[in-house]
């Protein structure tokens, strides 16, 4: 994204937005308090690391019941972060948040829905909004973590890359969103995202799991002990801090709830 556009880009509807865009009736400025189980892990801290199984673990999500922390962070001895954060959500489903990750990618007026006090802007990056799927893709995403302004690439990948069989996600009426996060523009990426959304009794709950830092780091392209040297070498250059952490599992405890509660809506409104 240009200078340019990054000057004129906002959080929340402007005027004519609210007046014209088809989705303000569902733009709610108005946050939840973040539920009891997330204050509850930020009032405890940091975790032991062996507690939070690292990305290479990430498809025994698949496996009944769950893990010893639904809910928490770590920072590990190589400097990388672990944030885990379980969001209960009655009345929807899996597939909708399958719908939700093509269909808000191609408008920043969606994309604010999602987190109205932190998100400004998304974009496809391969300029197309008439596609129907997201895996294989790049979102180019502009928001606040915290109080820190972001450009980040979400580059999605299959549910396979990380150990997931797709076959029994299919079965289950599970959904595993995957990506490698990085930061837009740059020849680097920083991290894994995972959210492993499976049914429940009256609606579904989503199991996020994010791994940044550390040995997650890679320069794009470049697989291999070379890869891995320079992506441990440049996670020391920039440590990620406790701060950080915090502010991210608060940023998406709060995203995953405001957004679900009018999910449902959304996508008997739009899916089609």
């Amino acid at each position: 994204m240009s200078e340019t556009a990054d000057n004129i880009l906002h959080i929340g509807l402007s005027q004519r937005e609210a007046a014209t865009s088809p989705y303000a009736r569902f733009f709610n400025p108005v946050m939840e308090h973040l539920p009891v189980h997330v204050v509850e892990a930020l009032t405890t801290g940091a975790l032991a690391h062996e507690l939070l199984p690292p990305v290479e673990h990430a498809g025994e999500l698949q496996a009944p019941g769950y893990w010893p922390v639904e809910t928490g962070y770590t920072i590990g001895p190589d400097g990388s972060a672990r944030v885990f954060v379980l969001s209960p959500m009655p009345g929807v489903t899996p597939a909708m948040w399958d719908w939700w990750f093509v269909w808000h990618g191609s408008s920043g007026e969606r994309y604010k829905l999602w987190h109205p006090q932190a998100h400004i802007d998304v974009r496809w990056q391969d300029g197309r909004d008439d596609l129907d799927y997201y895996i294989g893709r790049v979102s180019n995403v502009v928001e606040y973590v915290g109080s820190v302004r972001m450009n980040v690439a979400i580059r999605f990948v299959s549910p396979a890359t990380l150990g997931f069989d797709e076959q029994q996600l299919a079965s289950n009426g599970e959904v595993a969103i995957c990506a490698r996060v990085g930061l837009s523009g740059a020849p680097i990426e920083t991290g894994w995202l995972v959210h492993h959304v499976r049914p429940v009794p009256g609606g579904c709950e989503m199991r996020t799991r994010i791994w940044l830092g550390g040995s997650n780091v890679r320069p794009r392209g470049m697989p291999g002990a070379i890869g891995a040297w320079l992506g441990r070498t440049a996670s020391r250059l920039q440590p990620i801090t406790v701060t950080q952490v915090e502010q991210l599992m608060v940023h998406d405890a709060h995203e995953m709830g405001h957004l679900a509660a009018i999910l449902p809506q959304l996508y008997e409104t739009f899916k089609n």
